[in-house]
């Protein structure tokens, strides 16, 4: 593999398609020659790729032009920075020339071209850090920064980046463009260098729309040694016809991209049992775009709550209204600005685009545009009339509402285009925030034939109050009541942080705020002492306070300096005080199965009640209704007869790798004896019972390894246990919850169970969190037995991050609650009765039970607690009960 390649795309991070492309131009400069090329040569050459890459048939252009079809959203603006700087590092060229279709791409290739942008595509590149490439554009070619004769460096690289109508070669009133015209700096036109420089490369972004004659016509006058073309659209709309191009030397498809987790995933939305019939045109509208909100505010909290879960930027996504006019736009508008849509508040949170905006209106309509992605943009609603088209990329596109007439086709693979760039460039495993919907309640049935189309995008659908609800959420952060006391303590204290001069300026909440939240994270490095109570000696006390305000020496407070030292060492005393007090030490103790795992499945009645298959003759026609395709049911018949009827499903049985013949056997035949007394219960013979088998033995075989996964047990020989740290620093966590729902009383009494994972709880007294959510009923009445019991000192749900306790060799247990009364402290696993005794929840109450012993021998070691496993059915929590008597009862012990 070529070094430069690989070096290049190690420096970009490129993905895999992106470095693929790399690897084929590699493959390519390798074979062809740079020079012009005429009539004669340009065949020569067209024959040395095709013998590499048959797929090219034709350059299509009067130099060897070559394109890469990258769907959109998977990164052509950095392919074209790997492509130049490869062609600089192997080949020596120097002199780049970068087209844009439209103003819109052509400002962002600018900007990305540009050192020190968000974007740049050279980010990385050692050779062009110290000397990077020389930016020419239409606006700054005239001043002779592009030529090389008047004062630019000769070994500098020369990226040109132009738009089209900078260059076409149409005359325009009489006069050649601009470009094309005498230049006093030069002596010719600097259209006329360009096509004179012997290393010229052509890079076309968005190239299917230079195919017109007029667009050919000038590529062709440039002379470039070598064309470079970019599209995710890689064909010629003519008419009705759709024509291919012939220089595709590598396609990657939106398909692929969707597979490979580098756009989002488009899903098509509707309601349950929906019958657009039932509705008149304008009832539709009106409730195709209040769904479209529902499912946009819920993507919004997902997002905010996402974001703060991971500790990433907020992105603030928007909805895209497509409109069929302009006077169709004007009345979505006041639709949407009206008092009855969702009592106004959309008001100011919406815009228009379409062609007809011009002057102040249009520059005003294209600066929220480019801001869209900025959290602090107050639109929420775009809508448009065929205006938003290549160029236009926002990440934060994530529901699109088609009101405009437009086939199946049409809306899949235009409309979504916008939206599918990732917000983090990565999929997060949030279906939310994951997903760009389309609200389409009257096509759903249309665009989902259409996903069925081996070559669409789509992948799935949403149902508006399954998937979403169609009640509105919000995000709530939950502080820890750790870091609201402490805040509290020196907001009451601040008034006393004087200094000596006459006019003391006034300690702020935000200052306070700002020094808490730096000590929070310097206390994270004292994580390894034994017990949180070691933070209280003097030293660890005064290397804090010297660690703050020496970072506060560089990042100074508005204070004087005095000021600034009182309040960091009153800030740290309160931050030790409340952290022993407001927080439960849980050692970080890894605890991992090593060594030989026992592993198999315990015996069970089958559950058959479902199968009732029947005999079938030698073919059967199975005709699908929705697609008419027809496939042929037909016996296998190189299928050998087995002497045993049960031998049918063993066979297929032990082609499952989770099954071993030889440690499964007895239970193999226990279950597949089950099935053929089954089938021989309601068929005539044993003929037909052999018959059912032989047609259905992977369907029965899958039957019954589905409910063998249920039985599934695995339990380590030994554990590898390594204690690190000797407590953990709470940190916010953010939850989601109706928005007419707000902070529930926990101790109200929930009537619609169902709902309660969708509450968020507080009026907490003793949990470490002012606010909590529970998975059942049965985890807020245990908050209850918490608060009511005067022996408990504390509690909370964990986090994640607090426990590392794998009960196999790669799945972790995550507690429900932990609790820590005034002698002891506990992890407690509310689970359903009938549960209790599944492998997968004895196979975690292992592990936690190591963990506790190795918790409990460092704690006792340091004067903490002692730590117990508490395994408690559902049925048994009842608020008259404490957490002594659940011990007494229900206190894991091995076995």
């Amino acid at each position: 593999m070529n070094k430069i390649v690989n070096a290049i795309s190690a420096r970009l991070s490129l993905r895999k398609p992106q470095k693929e492309s790399l690897e084929i131009l590699s493959d390519v400069v390798d074979v062809i020659e740079f020079r012009r090329h005429d009539s004669q040569t340009l065949v020569a050459e067209l024959e040395k790729i095709k013998s590499l890459y048959p797929s090219v048939t034709d350059f299509e252009r009067e130099f060897p032009s070559l394109c890469f079809a990258l769907a959109t959203g998977v990164g052509k603006t950095r392919l074209m920075g790997a492509f130049i700087s490869y062609l600089f590092l192997s080949k020596g060229i120097k002199n780049f020339f970068v087209l844009a279709p439209n103003l819109t791409i052509y400002n962002k290739l600018i900007q990305d071209f540009t050192p020190n942008t968000p974007k740049y595509v050279f980010k990385g590149i050692a050779e062009f850090a110290s000397l990077p490439p020389v930016i020419i554009t239409g606006e700054n070619y005239e001043d002779g920064i592009g030529n090389r004769n008047q004062g630019s460096l000769f070994n500098d690289v020369h990226i040109n980046i132009f738009n089209i109508s900078k260059i076409n070669s149409e005359v325009r009133g009489g006069k050649a463009p601009r470009i094309k015209r005498l230049s006093e700096y030069i002596g010719e036109s600097y259209f006329e260098y360009l096509a004179s420089l012997p290393d010229l490369v052509l890079l076309m972004d968005e190239s299917h729309r230079y195919r017109a004659s007029a667009g050919v016509k000038v590529l062709n006058e440039l002379k470039p040694i070598l064309g470079l073309e970019l599209t995710a659209t890689p064909q010629v709309e003519s008419g009705t016809r759709t024509i291919p191009f012939k220089n595709v030397i590598y396609s990657y498809p939106l398909h692929k991209a969707m597979e490979d987790g580098y756009v989002k995933e488009p899903a098509v939305a509707t309601r349950e049992n929906f019958n657009s019939r039932q509705y008149t045109e304008e009832q539709l509208e009106r409730l195709k775009l209040e769904d479209g909100i529902l499912v946009h505010e819920e993507t919004k909290v997902e997002l905010e709550v996402y974001a703060r879960q991971n500790h990433h930027p907020i992105v603030k996504p928007f909805v895209l209204i497509v409109a069929q006019d302009t006077t169709h736009a004007g009345k979505l508008m006041d639709i949407i600005q009206s008092e009855g849509f969702f009592d106004g508040r959309y008001r100011n949170k919406v815009i228009t685009v379409h062609s007809n905006q011009s002057g102040q209106e249009k520059d005003e309509t294209i600066q929220e545009l480019t801001q869209l992605e900025n959290p602090a943009s107050e639109t929420e609603i775009v809508i448009h009339v065929n205006m938003l088209k290549e160029g236009w990329d926002v990440t934060n596109l994530y529901t699109i509402i088609p009101l405009r007439a437009a086939n199946s086709k049409t809306l899949v693979e235009q409309s979504i285009g916008r939206g599918l760039r990732l917000p983090y460039g990565k999929r997060t495993g949030v279906k939310a925030v994951d997903r760009l919907t389309i609200i389409a309640h009257d096509r759903f049935q249309e665009i989902v034939d259409e996903a069925n189309n081996p070559n669409s995008i789509i992948r799935s659908g949403v149902y508006i109050g399954k998937d979403v609800a169609t009640e509105q959420k919000q995000a709530i952060t939950s502080v820890p009541k750790l870091e609201q006391s402490i805040v509290q303590q020196i907001q009451a204290q601040v008034s006393a942080i004087s200094t000596s001069t006459s006019e003391p300026k006034q300690v702020q909440t935000e200052d306070v705020k700002s020094v808490y939240e730096l000590a929070q994270r310097k206390l994270q490095a004292y994580e390894h002492l034994p017990s949180s109570k070691y933070l209280a000696t003097g030293e660890v006390k005064r290397q804090l306070v010297k660690e703050i305000r020496s970072e506060y020496l560089i990042n100074q407070l508005d204070l004087f300096p005095e000021q600034t030292n009182a309040l960091v060492e009153q800030v740290v005393e309160a931050l030790v005080e409340q952290t022993i007090q407001y927080s439960i030490d849980i050692p970080r103790i890894v605890v991992q199965p090593v060594g030989e795992l026992t592993w198999g499945y315990h015996p069970f009645e089958l559950e058959v009640s479902s199968v009732n298959l029947q005999p079938v003759a030698e073919h059967i026609l199975i005709q699908h209704l929705r697609t008419h395709t027809r496939e042929i049911l037909q016996r296998n018949n190189n299928q050998a007869n087995e002497e045993r009827l049960e031998d049918y499903l063993i066979s297929a049985l032990i082609d499952y790798p989770d099954i071993s013949y030889d440690d499964h056997a007895e239970l193999l035949y226990e279950l597949c004896n089950q099935m053929v007394k089954h089938l021989q219960s309601y068929l005539p013979d044993d003929n037909a019972v052999r018959n059912v088998l032989q047609y259905n033995q992977r369907r029965l075989a899958e039957l019954i390894h589905t409910q063998m996964k249920n039985h599934y047990y695995e339990s380590a020989t030994s554990y590898e246990v390594h204690v690190s740290k000797g407590f953990t620093t709470f940190k916010p966590v953010s939850y989601t919850t109706l928005l007419s729902e707000g902070v529930r009383p926990f101790r109200q009494p929930v009537e619609d169970k169902s709902r309660i994972r969708s509450m968020v709880f507080g009026g907490f007294i003793k949990c470490l969190y002012p606010e909590q959510k529970f998975d059942s009923d049965s985890e807020r009445q245990f908050a209850v037995i918490c608060e009511n019991d005067p022996n408990v000192d504390k509690w909370f749900k964990p986090l994640a991050e607090h426990f590392k306790i794998y009960y196999n060799q790669s799945n972790a247990y995550e507690p429900d609650f932990v609790v820590e009364t005034k002698t002891s402290k506990f992890i407690c696993e509310i689970k359903k009765e009938k549960e209790m005794e599944d492998s997968i929840v004895q196979a975690k109450a292992r592990a936690v039970m190591e963990w506790c012993t190795h918790a409990s021998k460092h704690e006792l070691e340091h004067g903490g607690k002692e730590w117990s496993y508490l395994l408690i059915p559902h049925s048994d929590v009842q608020e008259n009960i404490t957490i002594d008597g659940l011990k007494s009862r229900y206190m894991f012990q091995s076995q």
